[in-house]
């Protein structure tokens, strides 16, 4: 079996410092199972030997791809998203129909997305033109499948946004799940590991969002927490905003909760995936919607979280407040922010 065709062996990492490809064998329960495929594969899990990998240089994988071109599949379809808004949750709803094949997160695109930030500057690892012509041959890896009726579901990292007009290429369909900035803000505050995935994540979300507006407006040790959340809603949802289309769907996760049957339904169809109302109905009806879909081994249930976010909303009532209104002056100074609240 050749690489183009072997979906078992996948591309988990570029070394880019020396052009080489982390390879993993993975089987399909491996990659169904698994909620991130970054670098948590690379720890053996407990009772299990570690898994096969092996480096191999980008030249000789790609020139496989490149030599097969035009019949190398490129068909894979994605999910985007602000951050903690039920995606990992769509991507295993989603992955349960026979044709579909769900990867959650893989590695290599944020990698991508990082070396895009860079494209140009003087300290970015690779010459100008190399990012656009190696990204389609990374996309074309990640849509083989195990099957041939199955086609690859990617569901992103949050800040791989930032390159989905690029993954997309203003034709390929994609769901964006998005929140209310209320909710997110409630969303966020509610948990401890939401609020450390803020802190992380805040100063690259000011530098993304301050480089598209142009601007230096916003500077991080002027923001307290519910300010640096709202800055990351407007960051993430302007990046959607930019790469929207007719090839995409927007959900927002509170109205996929209120009717999760048919919102599934409505999603399946516009991927082009085989589901129909009774099968999305059952779905929603099992386990999948009563754990937490990025550690399932946790009880998780859409009212729980009704129930967390509300004590949010009660215990950080003043700061969401606050922020919102941070996040209304933002708008009516910045026409990207403007058309992300009008989306909301």
């Amino acid at each position: 079996m050749s690489f183009n065709s072997d979906a078992g062996l996948f591309v988990h990492q570029m070394d880019v410092t020396n052009d080489r490809l982390l390879l993993m064998r993975l089987s399909e329960a491996d990659l169904c199972a698994a909620s991130f495929l970054d670098q948590r594969l690379l720890q053996a899990e407990p009772g299990k030997p570690q898994r096969a990998m092996q480096w191999a240089e980008w030249s000789v994988i790609a020139d496989q791809t490149q030599a097969l071109a035009n019949a190398v599949r490129d068909d894979a379809r994605f999910i985007f998203h602000i951050s903690h808004v039920g995606s990992t949750l769509l991507a295993r709803l989603l992955g349960e129909a026979a044709d579909t094949l769900a990867l959650r997160e893989p590695f290599v695109l944020r990698q991508f997305a990082e070396l895009c930030a860079v494209e140009g500057k003087p300290h970015s690892p690779w010459p100008p033109g190399r990012y656009a012509q190696r990204l389609p041959i990374a996309r074309k890896w990640l849509s083989r499948t195990f099957h041939a009726p199955q086609r690859a579901l990617i569901k992103a990292t949050s800040f791989v946004s930032e390159i989905a007009s690029d993954i997309l290429e203003n034709k390929r369909a994609a769901i964006f799940m998005t929140l209310s900035p209320e909710r997110f803000l409630q969303t966020i505050l509610a948990g401890e590991a939401s609020r450390r995935d803020l802190a992380g994540n805040a100063p690259s979300r000011l530098q993304r969002l301050n480089a598209r507006l142009e601007t230096d407006t916003f500077r991080l040790w002027e923001l307290d927490e519910a300010q640096r959340a709202a800055l990351g809603w407007a960051c993430e949802m302007a990046a959607l905003e930019a790469a929207s289309g007719d090839h995409v769907m927007w959900l927002d996760f509170d109205a996929f909760l209120s009717d999760p049957a048919t919102h599934l339904a409505r999603a399946a169809h516009h991927l082009g995936t085989a589901m129909t109302p009774e099968e999305a109905q059952k779905l929603v009806s099992g386990p999948i919607m009563q754990r937490y879909s990025k550690a399932p081994e946790h009880g998780y249930s859409p009212q729980l979280r009704e129930e967390v976010l509300a004590g949010a909303a009660r215990d950080r009532k003043a700061d969401i407040s606050a922020a919102l209104q941070w996040l209304d002056q933002a708008a009516k100074d910045h026409s990207a922010i403007a058309s992300a609240l009008a989306r909301a």
